[in-house]
């Protein structure tokens, strides 16, 4: 049974060994069997027999690659190239059969004698491939040598002191074992063993393989570290300047700044610390901003313009106050529905900070007059104010603020009942340079919105909701603000289509007109688009007396009507919408049927799939 198993054994590494052979045949660059090869390690005789120069068989390959190729090089004819390359038994054979010494040989094989004359050492070769690949490293020695085809054939059980190589398989020469750009192959630690083997034995055959597979070996060691050496030199997003780089940042907001790019690497950390990030500060709806994170920010950055810490409410006055006591330069305070925060807040920010400019603090409960004188007393500067929702602001402080500031922009206020007509009459004659005035929901009546008239730069009017807004009131403003674009006066049941008329007349700069709830009827509409021909957004929404034919008319006449509001018009039939959308292109009409195709389109186009929702 053993018998059985061991010669089945012999017979299976056979076939692997055949196997084996037919995979390691390769060709020489010639593209066929090698005649150098052929001739320094065939069987037609030794070397020296054949080869008029002295040498060793314990020489080098690559020496005797090169003395060959000089005395290659000096022959003349290709009748003497093919008595060098074959031996005198095989001419004989040749010249019996009557066969030329040119068909002896292919022609490809005898070509001019320059073919060889830039044939090199072998340790040559290794300088200029380790140039090539592995640029700016030092020069590599062997340490794994590659089998040849003379070592496979004594490791497949041959005679390894004498043993021959077939004719058709050639050692590796110099030049085959250049690798290529695209890829190398690194030998095994099989075959390196295999390699020392055949050098313990000192044979010459061995030792001249030997030594040409060593500079094949050390090209796949420099190919590797070549491989590293061009991968650290890819590029990397960290090789852009820190200019680039900080352009990048700039577009994200702090919350992605701070809890998503520092967190990468130390570098992006120290980008995202760069103070250019920490001028304008957005910290709204972030519950994670506390007193502590305001202070180290301003122990560190001291040059912060602007901050936003609307909607977070873990922020108290302690850190306002570490914040505005050490940033004097800080122009912008924004501080929406922080309830939390009292009067301590704003009057740091107004004792430290005389170049304020913007202070917007709406719906906050604890604030009271006194932070508003502070700001009159020394933000000189301000210019844009936002006390909305501040039910605890009357007009003390607002006269205060008005006679302070006179440089004022922008004022709104919003459901401030405290805040009557003496609050409007006291802006409209100390800030001549008012462009935008709000007071929706307030108690101002027509006696303080006729001041208004006053000021020449009035560009923005909101009076929604004022209790006793007459129409005489609201057409002598249009016919002394010349420069008024924008007025919204929803929510008051006194305006009338003939307020509406004397508005389109006079409104000569006028393009937006907020008619929402007002007493309005299809006369008004039509009005608008006989005489305005500035007018580009009339919003006419719950009007119940509008009927198809206004908004037939007002779209037909107008020129310039862009949007028409018809939300909750009842009166107004879909078809009739339907039409006009077809009709008039260029006009947005807003109904509940449209806006609600818009809202569908949008979200198609965004990728919004009915089934996906669905299913998740």
């Amino acid at each position: 049974m053993g018998h059985l198993l061991s010669k089945n054994g012999h017979g299976l590494k056979k076939k692997t060994r055949k196997l084996r052979k037919k995979k390691r045949r390769r060709n020489c660059f010639l593209q066929g069997p090698c005649m150098l090869c052929f001739i320094v390690h065939g069987n037609s005789g030794s070397v020296e027999d054949d080869w008029p120069f002295e040498s060793s068989r314990g020489g080098c390959a690559a020496a005797v690659a090169s003395k060959l190729a000089e005395h290659y090089a000096s022959l003349n004819s290709p009748e003497d190239c093919s008595k060098f390359l074959l031996s005198a038994g095989e001419l004989a054979v040749f010249e019996g059969q009557g066969r030329s010494l040119l068909s002896a040989v292919p022609a490809r094989l005898i070509g001019p004698p320059a073919l060889f004359c830039a044939v090199v050492p072998a340790a040559d070769y290794v300088e200029m491939v380790c140039k090539r690949k592995c640029a700016e490293l030092q020069r590599c020695t062997p340490r794994k040598q590659p089998r040849c085809a003379f070592q496979e054939a004594m490791e497949n059980g041959e005679e390894r002191g004498d043993a021959t190589v077939p004719d058709d398989q050639c050692l590796l020469s110099p030049l085959d074992t250049l690798p290529s750009s695209s890829s190398s192959s690194s030998p095994s630690e099989e075959d390196s063993c295999g390699a020392g083997r055949l050098m313990d034995e000192g044979s010459a055959a061995t030792s001249a393989s030997s030594s040409s597979c060593c500079c094949g070996l050390s090209q796949n060691d420099c190919s590797q570290e070549g491989k590293s050496v061009e991968n650290t030199d890819t590029s990397h997003i960290n090789q852009l300047p820190s200019s680039i780089l900080l352009k990048v940042f700039s577009h994200l907001s702090v919350k992605e700044r701070c809890l998503g790019a520092s967190l990468v690497c130390k570098y992006w950390r120290d980008l995202c610390l760069d103070f250019q990030f920490w001028k304008q500060i957005d910290f709204s709806g972030l519950q994670q901003v506390k007193d502590d994170l305001l202070v180290k920010i301003a122990s560190r950055r001291q040059n912060v313009t602007e901050i936003n810490i609307s909607d977070c409410r873990n922020v108290q006055d302690h850190g306002v106050f570490s914040l505005a006591s050490n940033c004097p330069g800080l122009i912008k305070y924004t501080a929406y529905r922080c309830k939390q925060l009292s009067d301590v807040s704003l009057c740091t920010v107004a004792l430290h900070c005389p170049l304020l400019q913007k202070v917007h603090v709406g719906n906050q409960d604890k604030l009271t007059d006194h932070a508003l004188k502070l700001l009159g007393e020394h933000c000189k500067e301000l210019k844009d104010v936002h006390f909305g929702q501040c039910y605890s602001i009357s007009d003390d402080g607002l006269v205060a603020l008005a006679q302070g500031c006179t440089k004022l922009q922008r004022i709104y206020m919003q459901e401030n009942k405290l805040v009557t007509d003496t609050s409007v009459q006291a802006f409209a004659e100390n800030c001549p340079e008012l462009q935008f005035v709000g007071f929706m929901g307030c108690s101002v009546t027509s006696q303080g919105v006729i001041h208004l008239t006053r000021l020449q730069h009035l560009s923005s009017l909101d009076l929604r909701h004022i209790s006793e807004l007459n129409n005489e009131t609201v057409m002598e403003v249009v016919r002394k603000c010349r420069n008024l674009m924008s007025l919204n006066l929803c929510l008051n049941w006194t305006i009338n289509d003939r307020c509406v008329e004397i508005i389109a007349k006079e409104g000569r700069s006028l393009k937006e007109l907020y008619l929402v709830s007002c007493k309005i009827t299809d006369h008004a509409l039509i009005a608008i688009g006989q005489y305005s021909s500035t007018i580009e957004t009339v919003d006419a929404g719950w009007c119940k007396e509008i009927t198809d034919q206004g908004a037939t008319q007002i779209a037909k006449s107008s020129k310039s009507l862009r949007y028409l509001g018809l939300m909750r018009c009842d009166k107004v039939n879909e078809e009739t919408v339907e039409r006009l959308v077809l009709q008039y292109p260029h006009i947005v009409f807003s109904t509940v049927m449209q806006d609600c195709k818009r809202t569908l389109e949008r979200a198609y186009q965004m990728g919004w799939s009915p089934n996906t929702s669905t299913a998740s």
